[in-house]
């Protein structure tokens, strides 16, 4: 069966035209680049790919305002209002919409576009993927991935997605109805099928965890073949960890990335947070676009090294993070990932937090009694935020008491706390669940 997926994909990408041995040929000529040498090599490619687009995309062109910088640092920063044209006038010379592979973001960050990657930067990318994956001895497309994605509802889209998976060896659970009955029938999944690995929104595999633990089911009795569970686009917390851990008696590997780049950063098997070095440039700027010491936070901009489509150089993506300070330029690691840009709450007092501190208020008072499943918060004024909470029952007056002595502990005091319980919380059309979100224009 494993074989019959292989040669599905294969025969796909090949119609498709992705060259996929020519960019496993570069991949390895990437890694056969000396430790000594990775920082001379990074910016000749740096050098590179801002010489093409400047030469060959107009509209990047008028971007650096007709002249090619001098220094890296006077590159201007993109954002992704940059994109928020017409696709087929942010593509360079000789590229057409029908020879490219042309997608579109999420829009998480509230601003999505579509954008476009020529087909060696897209199978360079996908050769990157696998490789990470099998640092883990998980073979994408031969690996049986139990997926917890969201799907499109409309029926082209919907079809279009269950063929992909069907090609791709992998079986998507519904993510959209979390309910204990639908999260009973993912586990009758588990015992007839052999999952190798569990892939996707952290929110989702989190709340099939606790079901499992509240059951007492035993996952790797009933799938013993089960061997990593793998975690992305939504931040993972390490009381999160712990409890897929625990739940699933496999490793926790964390995933970062975005659907215009590639993988940003992917948890190694020594537990560190690996930055892509192979095929991206990863910068850490403060708010007027100036690198920050290794070890200090700031605003994650990214530059695609291959992309001679359409221009990612120098591209905010949004996020805020932290380079560790052992860092080297061909092994960055990502030590900490602070939020989104636009996931901050700002406080009647003018202090700005990120939106995660809500998640450890509410996390560490009410989460160890197992009565809320899921939260979210809303802010609506600067002083007034709505909890959403989903849960069997209501919270007592006495847990609502505690989690407004934790907001003015860790906040400030002063607040308004709503509170409102929901059967279910509102998620994004992809089936992500966005934890923090600010409604202040």
């Amino acid at each position: 069966m494993k074989k019959i997926y292989m040669n599905l994909l294969n025969f796909s990408l090949r119609l498709k035209g992705f060259p996929m041995k020519e960019a496993q040929k570069e991949f390895q000529h990437i890694l056969s680049v000396s430790d000594e040498a990775y920082a001379s090599y990074i910016e000749a490619k740096k050098a590179e790919i801002l010489q093409f687009h400047f030469e060959n995309n107009p509209t990047y062109k008028k971007l650096l305002g007709g002249k090619l910088p001098k220094n890296w640092e006077d590159v201007p920063v993109m954002t992704k209002q940059d994109s928020q044209q017409p696709l087929q006038q942010r593509l360079s010379k000789d590229f057409a919409k029908k020879d490219v592979f042309v997608n579109k973001t999420s829009g998480s960050s509230g601003n999505p576009f579509i954008f476009a990657k020529d087909k060696f930067c897209h199978a360079l990318t996908w050769t990157h993927i696998f490789s990470r994956y099998k640092l883990h001895n998980i073979v994408p497309n031969q690996s049986f991935e139990a997926r917890f994605y969201g799907i499109p509802k409309d029926v082209m889209g919907y079809q279009k997605e269950r063929l992909k998976d069907k090609m791709a060896g992998r079986f998507r659970f519904n993510i959209y109805d979390l309910s204990d009955a639908i999260l009973a029938e993912f586990v009758e999944e588990f015992k007839r099928k052999k999952f190798d690995y569990i892939n996707g929104y952290t929110s989702s595999i989190v709340q099939f965890a606790k079901y499992v633990l509240s059951q007492n089911i035993d996952i790797k009795q009933i799938c013993p073949t089960l061997k990593l569970c793998i975690v992305t686009s939504e931040m993972l917390f390490e009381e999160d960890t712990k409890i897929l851990e625990k739940a699933f008696q496999v490793p926790v590997v964390n995933e970062y990335g975005a659907s215009e780049l590639d993988l940003i950063a992917f948890q190694n098997p020594q537990d560190e947070w690996e930055v892509n070095s192979k095929t991206l440039w990863v910068e850490i700027l403060d708010n007027e676009n100036q690198p920050v010491p290794l070890g200090e936070e700031g605003n994650v901009v990214i530059t695609s090294l291959y992309n001679k489509a359409h221009p990612f150089i120098r591209y905010k993506i949004g996020d805020v993070g932290v380079l560790d300070q052992s860092s080297t330029a061909k092994k960055p690691i990502l030590k900490k990932l602070i939020g989104r840009t636009n996931d901050f709450a700002i406080l009647p007092s003018g202090k700005r937090v990120p939106g995660l501190t809500f998640y450890y208020v509410t996390k560490s008072v009410i989460e160890d009694k197992g009565v809320v499943k899921e939260i979210k918060v809303l802010q609506k004024t600067t002083s007034h935020f709505e909890v959403q909470y989903a849960a069997e029952r209501q919270l007592n007056p006495e847990e609502i008491k505690a989690i407004e002595n934790a907001m003015t502990k860790y906040l400030e005091p002063g607040l308004q706390i709503e509170f409102s319980r929901l059967t279910t919380l509102e998620r994004s059309k992809s089936g992500k669940l966005k934890q923090f979100t600010s409604l202040l224009s």
